[in-house]
């Protein structure tokens, strides 16, 4: 499986940026894709996931803010970013998730500037 994450780039505080990871290969095994971020010097944290039912989970700091999509016949996720704060610069990185295996996209960088 190879996750393939876009959509990173240089925004203002208060903007939007759309993040998009396109699946391919043996997808059938992914069960929820998520998106992950890491900040310089912290630990890669969980922003949002969402499973093949569409049910999304989002962390405190996303909630309201970002929103999770997933298209099952595209084998996509897109993950929306409202109101982006310097506190959400970080790399992202797409997650797929399926039993008893996981899989990485590349990151790709947010930056939020003042």
């Amino acid at each position: 499986v190879q996750l393939q994450a876009s959509g990173g780039g240089l925004v203002q505080a208060g903007g939007s940026l759309r993040l998009s990871c396109a699946a391919s290969g043996r997808i059938f095994g992914i069960n929820s894709m998520g998106w992950f971020r890491q900040a310089l010097g912290k630990q890669r944290e969980l922003v949002a996931r969402v499973t093949s039912y569409g049910s999304p989970t989002y962390a405190d700091s996303a909630q309201g803010r970002f929103n999770i999509s997933r298209d099952l016949d595209k084998n996509t996720v897109t993950l929306e970013m409202n109101s982006l704060q310097r506190e959400d610069t970080a790399v992202y990185y797409c997650k797929g998730v399926g039993l008893r295996v996981a899989y990485w996209g590349q990151g790709t960088l947010v930056t939020v500037s003042s």
